[in-house]
């Protein structure tokens, strides 16, 4: 059931100790965990994604093209060979990277881009497969292209679940919502527009999709409705499939992923116009259209999206954790069952946040993505005697 923006428990704050000892980072303060932001990588042009791998490397994704690896705690030189040819304008470009669930037996990483239309009119979301040996992609298949054309709002963010299936979203693609909102694109199951999609690890589409049979619908789909999800993530424990997706100005959305349902872009939601505040949408509710189990009013930009399960922080284990872009921060999310309870902004000083992820060793890590470009990954350590 969705709580009213206004409700919401907003409890993170700062609040600096006393002077930190040379060289540290002053230590931040939450409701369950004091911890500090110490800096991994800089020197970053708009971090993307951040993906770890079985041998210890980590993987960032520049939005103008480019795969970078981070070994032993320093940024390599040179970028990854093999990566494809990607349209860097506006939002587009290189965007996320995922290993397979496998990578330690088949070194098969995936990636999603904005991939330029052969016609030079623009792009559309496409992801790759390849094998990732020797410092380089090889074995470059692609595994899908959407049916899309807009300007912007590619989606593109992947995650796999426990059976190996690949979960991907497809953005609205800035198509603007006019006249009959049941209309627009992201209403329309014909096209990828405003959906999150399933399919196998080498693209083939499975036979139980929610429209796998049905005429005149692309069979990837798994659930549409959607604005321009950015976020992605599959509960480890229940299978819970959540997504966070951009609202226009107000209205961004946590949802919880179910086959087959319409999240209700444009005709439904809790945003306005830009600039005018003249509204959009028919109403904020619709029988037949999900409601988000969260959502921002004020916008906060989502971006980014984990699962916490680690044990460096162990009150924040079964925590959701959303980036913010234009809202500059850490949101962390508690569950009760599959709604939401309450929200604590962590505000990390960090700027943009364009990813969220959990490493290995359990700590949280964030891509940041500064619209001037030079940027860094960071990631949160707990503070010692908290």
């Amino acid at each position: 059931m969705a709580r009213n923006a206004s409700v919401h428990l907003i409890v993170g704050f700062i609040l600096l100790t006393a002077l930190p000892a040379f060289g540290q980072a002053p230590v931040l303060h939450s409701a369950y965990h004091d911890y500090r932001v110490v800096s991994v990588v800089d020197g970053l042009q708009n971090p993307w994604s951040i993906a770890f791998l079985t041998d210890g490397d980590m993987l960032v994704t520049e939005r103008p093209g480019r795969l970078r690896i981070v070994r032993d705690g320093v940024l390599l030189t040179d970028s990854v060979e093999g990566v494809p040819e990607v349209l860097a304008e506006g939002q587009g470009g290189l965007l996320d990277v995922v290993p397979h669930p496998d990578f330690a037996s088949n070194r098969m990483i995936y990636l999603s881009y904005s991939k330029p239309y052969a016609d030079g009119e623009g792009a559309t979301t496409a992801i790759v497969r390849g094998r990732f040996e020797n410092d380089r992609l090889t074995d470059i298949e692609q595994i899908f292209e959407a049916d899309s054309r807009g300007r912007g709002h590619y989606g593109c963010r992947l995650a796999f679940d426990d059976n190996g299936f690949l979960f991907f979203s497809v953005g609205d693609r800035q198509v603007r919502p006019e006249g009959d909102l049941e209309t627009h694109p992201a209403q329309e199951l014909s096209n990828h527009h405003g959906t999150i999609n399933r399919i196998h690890d080498d693209g083939r589409i499975p036979s139980d999709n929610p429209f796998a049979n049905q005429e005149g619908a692309r069979a990837e789909i798994w659930s549409y409705g959607h604005r321009n999800p950015q976020g992605l993530a599959i509960h480890p424990e229940t299978g819970d499939i959540w997504s966070n997706e951009h609202g226009p100005q107000g209205g961004d959305e946590l949802n919880l992923i179910l086959p087959g349902l319409n999240y209700g872009w444009p005709v439904v939601g809790y945003g306005v116009n830009y600039r005018s505040g003249s509204a959009i949408h028919e109403g904020t509710h619709r029988e037949g259209m999900e409601q988000p189990r969260h959502f921002w009013v004020p916008s906060i930009g989502i971006s980014g999206l984990m699962i916490y399960t680690g044990d460096r922080f162990p009150e924040w284990q079964g925590n959701i954790f959303s980036g913010g872009l234009s809202g500059e921060q850490l949101s962390r999310l508690t569950l009760d069952g599959q709604d939401v309870e309450q929200e604590e902004t962590l505000y990390v000083e960090v700027g943009r946040i364009r990813d969220v992820r959990q490493s290995p060793d359990g700590y949280i890590y964030l891509a940041t993505d500064d619209r001037n470009g030079l940027t860094q990954v960071v990631r949160l350590e707990p503070a010692e005697g908290q």
